[in-house]
């Protein structure tokens, strides 16, 4: 497509994105993250609190998830819930449940009981993986739910042996933050541990199921303001495109930092949001780059000594965060001269915070507006 008089919008694209993108390179994200684990073997995938995985184990963890999860019976085209903060846990569960041929239902861990059971039983999930902090909200629904196979994810799981015992009993015993369970075991349905789902499925085989752009990869959960939440259908086409169109128009400002370097991208925004599902995950997968985790970001003191470990090089966030950050001393005292990419999206960004963020990192926020059910971006200025 020339850039013509027919499209005059293409006179506003930045030097070096094209006009066209084209969604049929991939014909699914599972092709997608099947590239990034060979490409990108050696590179770091995601880092949670201060500790790694590679591409090359989150290939080997999400293969061996997801064998675990067809040896349950699970069909291709059955829905899996995801319901975790962002934690190493949580790539690993996308990667395996899509590369198993299976849909992710991502889940708000802060749901009620209500809303937890509306949307489980709408989606038809089979199976969930749960952090077990969250565990009590599920044990009050599951048994008028469809979920068989539940797979209870603890804080410590992935960050290795003495780090994650101690981090576990921080969690459950000084901290007091996962609530007392119990999850019934009648009518079949199985409760395994996240790491011991891992060490079975490392004795089985992934088969591979031939997925293509027409297949659905995500019941993406949206709304509530004005009713009930509802599942947008998005296909790994959908996807695809919106990855590619992302990468489209951020490439060119990426490749001043140079084009074969790693970059790290800010994952604060929660994965089960469709903003950071695709801009940092998907897009991050596509890309090579380091997905910093953060669980928490409402703990900013926290959350800035993390980032003060990084050179980041994207940063998605909407307005509230923007804002907290920007008006904290200790950020402002941060290295931002490898950040080049500042996106805004899930709400407005206010002028007034849009001008401290350039005044303090010097890096101005493009802004976009999108929706779930375009997977998210529409238009980005």
């Amino acid at each position: 497509m020339a850039r013509t008089v027919d499209h005059p919008w293409l006179a506003s694209y930045p030097q070096g994105v094209p006009a066209e993108i084209d969604p049929s390179e991939y014909s699914s994200l599972t092709q997608l993250l099947d590239e990034a684990f060979r490409t990108h073997a050696r590179r770091c995938a995601a880092v949670c609190m201060d500790s790694e995985l590679s591409f090359a184990q989150l290939d080997e963890l999400s293969s061996s998830l997801g064998a675990w999860l067809q040896a349950r019976g699970l069909k291709r085209g059955a829905r899996v819930a995801l319901m975790m903060p962002n934690v190493l846990q949580y790539p690993v569960a996308i990667a395996a449940v899509l590369r198993a041929g299976l849909v992710v239902v991502n889940v708000n861990p802060l749901y009620t009981a209500r809303e937890l059971e509306h949307q489980l039983k709408d989606s038809g999930a089979e199976a969930i993986v749960v952090l077990e902090n969250f565990a009590s909200t599920l044990a009050e629904v599951i048994e008028r739910t469809a979920v068989k196979h539940v797979v209870l994810a603890a804080m410590g799981d992935l960050l290795g042996f003495w780090k994650g015992q101690l981090v576990n009993l921080v969690v459950r015993h000084v901290r007091k933050m996962v609530p007392e369970f119990g999850l019934p075991l009648d009518g079949g349905r199985t409760v395994t541990r996240f790491n011991m789902a891992l060490a079975e499925g490392t004795r089985l085989s992934l088969r591979r199921v031939e997925i293509g752009p027409d297949d659905v990869a995500f019941l993406q959960y949206t709304g509530g303001t004005t009713g009930v939440s509802k599942g947008a259908t998005l296909l790994h086409r959908n996807v695809v495109a919106n990855v590619l169109q992302s990468e489209a128009w951020f490439r060119p400002k990426l490749d001043t930092l140079g084009a074969d370097r790693q970059l790290t991208v800010v994952c604060a925004l929660p994965l089960y949001h469709i903003f950071a599902l695709t801009a940092c995950f998907m897009l991050g997968a596509r890309l090579g780059m380091k997905l910093l985790l953060i669980p928490n970001p409402r703990d900013i003191p926290g959350f800035v000594q993390t980032l003060s470990r990084h050179r980041v090089s994207m940063f998605p966030a909407v307005n509230t965060l923007f804002n907290a950050l920007a008006n904290d001393a200790d950020f402002g005292r941060l290295d931002f001269s490898e950040l080049v990419i500042s996106n805004g999206g899930g709400m407005a960004v206010q002028r007034s915070t849009a001008e401290k963020w350039r005044a303090v990192t010097g890096c101005p926020i493009v802004e976009g507006y999108g929706l779930s059910e375009t997977s998210p971006v529409v238009t980005i200025n």
